[in-house]
């Protein structure tokens, strides 16, 4: 008698509650100026992350893109930042993370204001507007809205100026006038210098300016390199070659009572070029029904459903993708965490009516409308441990 016909299960989607949202509250980026700048006394600020110590001058060095697991897959590269590991989260050797999307608009606000994203409201690489219905490029500022409106909320540094402590941020011209530093990192004096070696020395001046200091550089080349050549090319093992005698250099001219902190906005993962490792949106029939705009990034989309297609929108892209991404409603990201405690109204139609977050090694480019991005070796945007995770890395003078 012949056996009944087995079906292979039907697939079953990724669990959106079990995504590992970012440790907001306790240990993500949006928690380390707060804590920094409670330490030295500014009003209305509490220690969140409970392992740092306080000190009267605090200087952090952000490097774009440099993930805890980038760092510690080359020590032979980086042997000065390997072996700061174990000095990591105050000492406990572990890493914070950066929060979600793990990209650089919004870490930089993360960073700057001290909040998640679901309050300061740069949820993404590209979201859209709810006032005009067009997708806001947040890092490139366009098309251009009015800051304020867009993100109100006053910086860390611009409480610590307004308590007396000496606030600084060194970091290139370029970036002194941008919408994006405006909203995120201003307070206090901007210092714009070209070369790594020139910021670093000026950061350590402006810390020892002031009793209390409290100064931000940054440095944008390792994403810059990894996502033009990927995190396993050579140009990019010779930027973190050179962070790394960056980082070496800013400790050695610590003034004294003086804390540094070496973190990131956020890893990356290189993303091979083939059909299955890259599905494009602008050739996927099924993924563009009934959307009206495709925002975020390869590896953190926000889908915007044409008006009454919400639901079907989210039905298909779980079908297509949901081995592979966390794919989750607008209510259901929320509800999980993944932008934070707290949603601000103006911030909540920014957000995707689907939110898809990638698991595997896989990314939605849009190879039609976002050609550069879609062309990127190295990526990054979503919640595993090689995006997600940055070092909190400290010397102390």
């Amino acid at each position: 008698m012949a056996q009944p016909a087995v079906w292979p299960d039907d697939p079953v989607s990724l669990d959106v509650h079990a995504a590992p949202a970012p440790a907001y509250g306790s240990g993500s980026l949006a928690d380390l100026l707060p804590t920094l700048a409670a330490g030295q006394g500014v009003p209305g600020l509490a220690p969140s992350i409970a392992e740092l110590a306080p000190a009267d001058r605090n200087c952090v060095f952000l490097i774009d893109g440099l993930g805890w697991e980038q760092i510690r897959s080359h020590p032979e590269e980086a042997p000065y930042l390997t072996s700061l590991l174990g000095t990591s989260r105050g000492g406990t050797g572990t890493p914070i993370t950066a929060g979600f999307p793990a990209t650089t608009a919004t870490s930089l606000a993360s960073v700057g204001t001290g909040l998640p994203p679901g309050a300061h409201g740069l949820p993404g690489y590209t979201v859209r507007n709810p006032e005009t219905g067009e997708l806001m490029n947040q890092l490139r500022w366009k098309p251009w809205t009015a800051p304020k409106t867009w993100q109100p909320y006053p910086t860390v540094f611009q409480l610590a100026d307004r308590a007396g402590v000496h606030t600084a941020q060194v970091s290139s011209p370029t970036f002194e006038q941008t919408p994006l530093t405006k909203v995120a990192l201003s307070g206090g004096t901007f210092h714009g210098r070209l070369t790594g070696e020139e910021r670093v020395d000026l950061a350590a001046e402006q810390l020892a300016a002031g009793d209390r200091s409290l100064v931000y550089t940054y440095y944008s080349e390792v994403d810059g390199k990894g996502h033009r050549f990927g995190i396993d090319s050579d140009a990019w093992r010779g930027q973190l070659m050179y962070v790394d005698r960056l980082v070496e250099r800013l400790a050695d001219r610590l003034p004294p009572r003086a804390a540094l902190y070496v973190t990131a906005d956020h890893g990356m993962i290189d993303i091979p070029f083939d059909e299955q490792s890259r599905i494009d949106f602008d050739e996927d029939w099924e993924l563009r029904a009934g959307v009206a705009l495709l925002g975020g990034e390869g590896r953190a989309r926000h889908v915007y459903a044409v008006p009454g297609a919400e639901s079907d929108v989210l039905t298909v892209w779980r079908e297509v993708l949901g081995e592979q991404f966390w794919v989750a409603s607008r209510d259901e990201a929320i509800a999980a965490g993944w932008f934070g405690p707290r949603i601000d109204d103006r911030v909540y139609g920014r957000i995707g009516d689907v939110v898809a977050a990638a698991h595997d090694d896989v990314v939605v480019i849009a190879s039609v409308n976002e050609p550069n991005e879609s062309a990127m070796v190295g990526m990054h945007g979503s919640m595993t441990p090689a995006e997600q995770l940055v070092p909190l890395l400290e010397v102390r003078s």
